[in-house]
């Protein structure tokens, strides 16, 4: 369990898909109903759509255009934000997600959504569910060129949205990018390691980590 010393903390970082969404919804869309549909269009069978569509998101990891949607529906031929909407009913927020998002802001803690997400999945994910009325500020790596992978995004976020990093809480999924958080000065990162009751957890990798935000609930 991770302790969590509140009042030393001003600024919350929070990352969206993993950390306070479940998982499930993209890595469904991803692995299954778009290779049916690349299948489909292309008149290829669901193994070789699976095989190609893999091969292809491998090649893209720890890039921005891995999170691109406008990227793949280039690559692919298909208008992907589009085929996301198909499937914006598995969207939902991890439990106590929401009690979470509304302790910090009766604490007035900043809070600032920073996202690899394309700006077309933020509008999707905010329009189906209640998370975007408890942020101050909405970030999405798109916005700087690069991915939470590359340690410059954190200073660059900074500059836009003045934070002490010495008072400041970064939760992720993503043990890259919480490294590179970690690299940047900011001091306390915190690892969201149940992604979704579908999949595995996370490895935190020494990281301080939590399951349920119950236990880590201000």
């Amino acid at each position: 369990m991770t302790n969590i010393n509140w009042q030393t903390i001003d600024t919350v970082l929070l990352d969206m898909d993993g950390t306070l969404l479940d998982l499930h919804f993209d890595w469904h869309f991803w692995m299954t109903y778009l290779p049916e549909i690349y299948a489909n269009e292309n008149n290829l069978t669901i193994d070789e759509a699976n095989r190609i569509i893999h091969e292809k998101i491998h090649s893209q990891t720890g890039t921005l255009n891995w999170y691109c949607l406008d990227y793949w529906s280039t690559e692919l031929q298909l208008p992907v934000a589009e085929l996301k909407r198909d499937l914006k009913h598995m969207i939902q927020a991890h439990p106590e997600v929401m009690t979470f998002l509304k302790r910090l802001k009766e604490l007035g803690k900043t809070v600032i959504m920073v996202t690899n997400a394309h700006r077309d999945s933020l509008a999707i994910k905010l329009e189906m569910t209640e998370i975007g009325d408890y942020f101050d500020a909405m970030v999405s790596a798109h916005d700087y060129g690069m991915p939470k992978e590359n340690a410059d995004i954190w200073r660059k976020i900074q500059s836009d949205f003045p934070f002490n990093p010495q008072r400041t809480l970064l939760i992720d999924d993503n043990i890259h990018a919480l490294q590179t958080a970690q690299d940047f000065g900011i001091r306390y990162c915190v690892a969201a390691t149940h992604v979704s009751p579908n999949m595995d957890k996370v490895d935190p990798k020494g990281f301080s980590h939590f399951e349920n935000f119950n236990e880590i609930m201000p």
